[in-house]
């Protein structure tokens, strides 16, 4: 049975992992290998954070407890950046240069990371592992910045594609008011072009989702026969909401926006709702990294459910590079030790890189919430 989550329960659980990963932290051990992580902790979107944060959590206790890397136990320190770029630069040349951190892994906004790769290229240490799937950070290639997932562009053509199949090609588009949302306006229009359909109208929603209905208004007037939502965090409830009320149309997200915190708030709103999904169903336990996700959780006593998996496999990929980095890895070792990793299969997960190739899988699928905020496929 899911435990019902009140923003009450969730904020106390967001405080308390805060607290645990932004403690001053001594120098490591000799035998502990560091990697570096900066993440929105606090504001507005920090909620929808607080799962794929202890699903990393876990990867790392069940790594370590397998005997780490030949041995050296793991570590990851996270520091604060509220989703603010330069805050962010701040706290990457702090855990590089004082932390000595052999990778960096986990930042959670496209305009961050797009803020930190120049440090990267600078430094020469890699980062493994992002929450944002921006076309825009992976063209061109940059040779200390690796992706465990399909970019946004993968999933809105998977959104696009499905949509046509019951010949809804008069789409709207709602977009965050920000860099991405801007982004992902342009990227959308050109990937609805390809596909043969036609964006008839867009709005830029507030990350609060304060201007929701009247968005929806506007979006419903232009009489589209599908929606699609580039947005998460805490516009995504108020968003459907307006959706259902103003627009009545199918509406497809994409798997950032897939939080079971917006699902149980929703409700019977949610039904019907389609996500994309940018890795396996982590709701059936067919494979060995389902099971091993499956038991991970058991241990916690934590529900299954698709925010923690989305972290904790985005770190069993980093995990795996330093793996096969060995004992003694560096950062150097691991842009290698990653660029060898072709064809690998994570237990029901392929990853895919190579010298010219940094960015490990495209793969995408569907997932529809039913009744009762169920996954239904």
């Amino acid at each position: 049975m899911t435990t019902a989550l009140t923003r009450r329960n969730c904020l106390q659980g967001l405080a308390a992992v805060t607290a645990s990963l932004s403690l001053p932290r001594a120098h490591a051990a000799s035998d502990e290998i560091l990697i570096g992580q900066s993440i929105h902790l606090s504001g507005p979107a920090a909620a929808s954070m607080m799962r794929p944060l202890k699903g990393q959590e876990l990867a790392i206790d069940e790594f370590n407890r397998k005997g780490g890397v030949a041995g050296r136990k793991v570590r990851l320190i996270s520091l604060d950046d509220a989703f603010d770029p330069k805050r962010c630069v701040e706290n990457i040349n702090t855990l590089i240069d004082k932390e000595k951190v052999v990778a960096l892994y986990g930042l959670g906004s496209t305009g961050n990371v797009a803020a930190v790769l120049p440090v990267l290229a600078e430094k020469k240490v890699p980062l493994i592992g992002v929450y944002t799937g921006a076309p825009s950070l992976r063209t061109p290639q940059h040779p200390y910045f690796f992706t465990t997932m399909a970019s946004y562009r993968d999933e809105v053509v998977k959104m696009v594609q499905n949509l046509a199949t019951g010949q809804r090609r008069k789409l709207a588009l709602a977009v965050l008011n920000n860099a991405f949302g801007k982004e992902m306006a342009v990227m959308v229009d050109e990937v609805a072009k390809e596909q043969g359909s036609t964006i008839v109208a867009t709005q830029s929603i507030e990350l609060s989702g304060a201007n929701a209905a009247a968005a929806c208004k506007t979006l419903g007037d232009a009489r589209p026969d599908g929606l699609i939502m580039m947005a998460f965090g805490p516009s995504v409830v108020p968003l459907v909401k307006a959706a259902r009320a103003y627009i009545g149309v199918p509406i497809y997200a994409p798997t950032i926006a897939n939080s079971r915190i917006a699902i149980e708030t929703l409700s019977d709103e949610a039904r019907g709702v389609a996500f994309t999904r940018i890795l396996p169903n982590s709701l059936r336990a067919t494979s060995n990294l389902t099971r091993d996700y499956a038991a991970a959780m058991e241990r916690a006593k934590i529900t299954i459910d698709h925010d923690h998996f989305f972290g904790y496999l985005n770190m069993r990929v980093l995990l795996e590079g330093l793996r096969r980095a060995g004992k003694g890895v560096t950062s150097q070792t691991l842009v290698t030790a990653m660029e060898r990793m072709a064809n690998v299969d994570l237990g029901g997960y392929k990853v895919n890189y190579g010298p010219q190739n940094h960015h490990g899988s495209r793969y995408v699928d569907l997932s529809v919430i039913g009744p009762g905020g169920r996954y239904i496929m």
